[in-house]
């Protein structure tokens, strides 16, 4: 059995608001995919709980009248994945919801979960970094729109302040519109595990597909938060598309990054790593982008 105190059920996310200021030590509690085993396994036990898995409200995936795309923080992985929406403008988000778990956790886990667990190595979370997506923060005083890297603290976690909750997640129409982007996740096996390196490119070329327009590119697992490498982004921004190119971008990359030695690999390895997945993902956006590289 969970060891817990109280359960809240808001209907709306402005109940939800108020539970969170009548409770301010409560949890909020969405598909539980983490919080349930941490409760199983003793941490957290005896706190109550505000769920908001109910509040429909927060579900869904639309395109609004500046085509900016709105996705609800409780959005499930699958619905993420298998969303023409999705499919259709930015695919790359579909692979890296597909990479999370097991189906199972993928039915149930959400998306506002994945960025609100402040996991370095959450697999949607890199990717809306390089996606430049910005997130929606309902609380006492309103709603507040800011830039997923502003949502995240320098020492790892998120900064939600007190009785707020993130409500949607949102990606612009000039950061997805005429990009192409690559996930891939580095773990010891291919499903049910965690990050050792995860990396999402996003390029967008020339009308001719002969110059980089853009490019973003987003590191988890090489320090507390997801990490977008700027100076290498700028280094390669107006280049010419030419073979040695992916190599350049792959070594100013790594200099921007500083992984640690833990369990699951050493710091040398993910460095490795590191170098090698920026330098394929950049190839293949390229490459499915229409260029020849």
């Amino acid at each position: 059995m969970y060891d817990f105190n109280h359960l809240y059920e808001p209907a709306s996310a402005a109940e939800a608001v108020e539970m969170m200021q009548a409770h301010p030590k409560a949890k909020i509690i969405a598909g539980g995919s983490d919080l349930l085993v941490q409760l199983r396994d003793g941490i957290n036990a005896g706190c109550d709980f505000i769920s908001i898995y109910m509040i429909d409200e927060l579900r869904g995936i639309s395109i609004d009248a500046e085509k900016n795309i709105r996705i609800g923080a409780l959005t499930s992985f699958s619905k993420i994945t298998k969303n023409k929406i999705i499919q259709e403008n930015v695919p790359v988000l579909g692979e890296a919801a597909d990479t999370v778990g097991g189906p199972q956790i993928r039915n149930i886990g959400t998306i506002g979960g994945n960025i609100c667990n402040g996991h370095t190595g959450a697999d949607t979370a890199g990717t809306l970094f390089a996606l430049d997506a910005m997130v929606e923060l309902t609380g006492p005083d309103g709603k507040e729109i800011i830039p997923i890297a502003q949502f995240y603290k320098s020492t790892g976690g998120v900064d939600l302040k007190p009785a707020q909750l993130l409500t949607a997640v949102i990606i612009p129409e000039k950061c997805y519109t005429g990009y192409v982007g690559c996930y891939y996740k580095y773990a010891a096996r291919n499903a049910m595990d965690v990050d050792i390196v995860g990396c999402s490119v996003n390029v967008r070329l020339s009308e001719d597909k002969t110059v980089i327009e853009d490019v973003r590119a987003a590191f988890g697992v090489v320090g507390p938060n997801p990490v977008r490498v700027i100076l290498a982004e700028n280094k390669i921004r107006g280049s010419r598309v030419y073979p040695e190119l992916a190599g350049i971008f792959a070594d100013a990359a790594v200099e921007e990054i500083h992984p640690r030695t833990d369990f699951r690999g050493t710091k040398e390895f993910r460095l490795h790593m590191a170098h090698e997945i920026v330098k394929r993902m950049f190839t293949e956006a390229v490459k499915k982008a229409g260029g020849d590289i």
